[in-house]
C-alpha cells in the first residue's frame, strides 16, 4: 500500500487531527543510509512527524526539523514541505541497542535526552520561523507534543510508531498529531485525554494494518470529518545541476586546485547517500562558468 495523510475535523470542528502511514518512506531513508534498528525508528519517527508538520504549511512552504539529543546518533535533521515530500538523515546511523525495560527499541537512548528539538519554517517571508525547546524524553513523540504546546501554543498530542524487522527493513511506520482548536472546553479535553491515554500505542495499530482513517476513528469514532488526502513519500531535491551550482560557487581557483591535486571530484548528499562525481573535464567546464562570473 502507498503511504499517504489524512487530514481530518472533529466535535463540531473544535480538533484538528492529522494521521499517516509512512512505511515506505522510512523503508527507503532506512535502506539509502543502512540504518541498523534502533537508528532507524528514531530517523523513522522524526520523518513521521516532519511529515505531517509539513501538512500544515502552503504553497511552497518548507520546514527543517533538526533534533540534537547529545546521543550516539548525533544531530538528527529531516526536511519537508507542503506537499508532503520528506528527507532525513542522522550523522550516525549506525547505532543499536538493546531493547528497553518496555520491550521497545530504545530511541532516547539513540538520540540522547541533553539537547533541543528545533523547528526553522521558510514561509518565503525575509526571516524564517524558529522555535526550539529542551528534549524532554527522547522518545520523540513527546518531545514534539512539548513543542507544539511550548513554541506554537497549540495543546497537542503527537503519536508516532515504526517497526523494525529482523532484516533491517521497515514493517510499519506512521502515527497522528491531535490539536485544540479555540472553543475547546475542558470536558472535551478531559475526554480525548482519556480516548489517547486509553487507545493502543500508535506501533500496534500500524502493526494491525490500522489506515491512517482507521487511527484516527479508533481516539474518534464517528465524530470525525475526513477533508484531505493526499500522498508522501522521500524525496530528495538533490541533483546534478545543484551540486554543479555549488561547485562553481566554490570558484575557479579551487576548481583549479581539484583538477591539479585530485583529477576530479566527487560529493555525496546528507539526505539521500547519492554520489555524484565529476572528472576534469567536467571541472574544466565548471571552471569556466566560475570564470565567466568572476569577470562579470
Amino acid at each position: 500500500m502507498s503511504d499517504y495523510l489524512v487530514k481530518a475535523l472533529a466535535y463540531e470542528d473544535k480538533v484538528r487531527a492529522y494521521a499517516v502511514q509512512t512505511t515506505n518512506m522510512i523503508d527507503e531513508a532506512v535502506h539509502r543510509h543502512q540504518a541498523w534498528p534502533t537508528a532507524a525508528a528514531a530517523l523513522g519517527r522524526a520523518m513521521t512527524a516532519g511529515s505531517m508538520m509539513g501538512s500544515m504549511l502552503k504553497g511552497d512552504d518548507k520546514l527543517t526539523i533538526k533534533i540534537e539529543g547529545g546521543g550516539p546518533m548525533g544531530p538528527i535533521i529531516v526536511d519537508t514541505n507542503s506537499s508532503g515530500n520528506t528527507r532525513g538523515y542522522a550523522h550516525n546511523m549506525q547505532v543499536h541497542f538493546d531493547l528497553n525495560q518496555h520491550g521497545k527499541l530504545d530511541v532516547a537512548r539513540a538520540v540522547g535526552t541533553n539537547g533541543a528539538l528545533s523547528v526553522v519554517k521558510d514561509l518565503g517571508l525575509k526571516e524564517h520561523f524558529t522555535g526550539s525547546v529542551p528534549i524532554i524524553s527522547g522518545e520523540l513523540g513527546e518531545d514534539f507534543t512539548y513543542y507544539f504546546v511550548t513554541s506554537e501554543q497549540v495543546p497537542s498530542s503527537v503519536g508516532l510508531g515504526v517497526l523494525v524487522n529482523p532484516d533491517n527493513t521497515i514493517k510499519a511506520a506512521g502515527g497522528f498529531i491531535i490539536q485544540l482548536l479555540p472553543g475547546a472546553d475542558d470536558e472535551l479535553v478531559n475526554q480525548l485525554e482519556n480516548q489517547i491515554e486509553n487507545m493502543p500505542p500508535v506501533s500496534k495499530l500500524i502493526e494491525k494494518g490500522k489506515t491512517p482513517e482507521e487511527m484516527l476513528q479508533v481516539i474518534f469514532g464517528e465524530e470525525i470529518k475526513f477533508i484531505d488526502k493526499f500522498p508522501v513519500a522521500f524525496s530528495c531535491h538533490c541533483s546534478e545541476e545543484r551540486i554543479s551550482n555549488a561547485l562553481i560557487s566554490l570558484g575557479s581557483e579551487e576548481l583549479q586546485d581539484m583538477i591539479v591535486e585530485d583529477g576530479g571530484a566527487e560529493t555525496q548528499c546528507h539526505f539521500c547517500n547519492e554520489i555524484y562525481q565529476f572528472n576534469a573535464e567536467d571541472l574544466e567546464r565548471l571552471k569556466e562558468k566560475a570564470q565567466q562570473i568572476e569577470n562579470g
